[in-house]
């Protein structure tokens, strides 16, 4: 193994949330350092279940100041009597009138430069032609 390249491997202390502490080694800090959990097993909503916002640095307060005056309104729909048929946009309804034009020509198009296939004879009918032939 080479010399002076590997990190000093110590040991430390380790206070979680609850402040329990405990002893292990680590490349972290100094010898005899602490190391101070903010989030651990005994907090973290991972292990805990219990899933809650917490504001770090202020984030979610200037979240919250910036978009308190913005809200999601769903838009409102009129009733209708039975029967009638929704309004429609005028300008859609040209446009689609146009594709559906537009696809009819493409498919004459198509039928035209196409010559026609005769069709072919069944299996059975060619059997037959064959044995006839044979014969």
């Amino acid at each position: 193994m080479k010399e002076k390249i590997h990190p000093d491997y110590h040991e430390i202390n380790v206070v979680m949330t609850d402040g329990t502490s405990f002893k292990t080694r680590s490349t972290w800090g100094k010898p005899g350092d602490t190391m101070r959990l903010e989030i651990d097993s005994k907090s973290h909503p991972a292990w805990t279940g219990v899933f809650r916002l917490t504001d770090r640095g202020g984030q979610l307060a200037k979240f919250k100041k910036r978009f308190k005056d913005i809200s999601i309104k769903a838009p409102e729909v009129k009733a209708q009597p039975p029967g009638a048929q929704p309004k429609q946009d005028k300008k859609a309804d040209k446009k689609d009138e146009k594709k559906a034009e537009k696809k009819e020509a493409k498919a004459e198009k198509k039928a035209e430069a196409k010559p026609e296939k005769k069709p072919e004879a069944k299996p059975e009918a060619k059997a037959e032609a064959k044995a006839e032939a044979k014969a």
